[in-house]
């Protein structure tokens, strides 16, 4: 026979299971979903589909975020490339070099950059900032559009697709004005 304080526990449990799986899936549950989450790693695969190329560019690596705003993208494959965004600030290398930028003196990029970041961090208003946002789906697949504000960035940048699961991103899809696009697929790494 269970005991009290075992059957209250479960019945807690269940109400909060019940609770969460009734609570309206909307823009503010995403944005709060995403914002409560601690960041972390994933492993990435992006194609990039070049009008002028008749196969995608493919490279692969690890991206990682801590909230609020550092974004690191680490690629392996097919070349090695460090890219840290700390802030307003951005570091690339490259093949030894290394180029830094501030995204203050360069609003399209920021705008862009921040698209991204802002979704990890749940920064709902950061994204509405550049871009109109529309969500549809529900909890256990939905799909984020974010159509830009300024026809500056509209010059350069059609839409981007944000998908996932509750509060995972799983990809990211960018399409340019030019006609290019990438995709990003992302996957969890656990951590040990």
């Amino acid at each position: 026979m269970k005991s009290p304080a075992r059957i209250c526990a479960t019945v807690l449990a269940l109400a909060a299971f019940g609770a969460a799986a009734a609570a309206p899936w909307n823009l503010d549950a995403l944005m709060q979903a995403l914002a409560d989450s601690a960041g972390g790693r994933v492993a990435f695969v992006e194609r990039k589909h070049i009008a002028l190329l008749d196969a995608p560019l493919v490279s692969r690596g690890e991206m990682r975020f801590t909230p609020p705003t550092r974004l690191e993208r680490l690629t392996r494959e097919p070349a090695e490339e460090s890219m840290v965004l700390d802030g307003d600030h951005l570091r690339i290398r490259r093949d030894g070099r290394e180029l830094d930028l501030q995204l203050r003196n360069h609003p399209e990029a920021a705008a862009f950059i921040d698209s991204i970041r802002g979704t990890l961090a749940g920064d709902r208003a950061a994204l509405e900032r550049n871009f109109a946002l529309s969500l549809a789906g529900d909890r256990q697949a939905w799909r984020l559009d974010l159509l830009p504000r300024d026809p500056k960035l509209a010059e350069l940048l059609l839409r981007i697709h944000i998908a996932g699961s509750d509060d995972r991103i799983s990809q990211i899809e960018i399409l340019q004005a030019d006609g290019d696009r990438s995709e990003l697929r992302l996957t969890p790494i656990d951590d040990e």
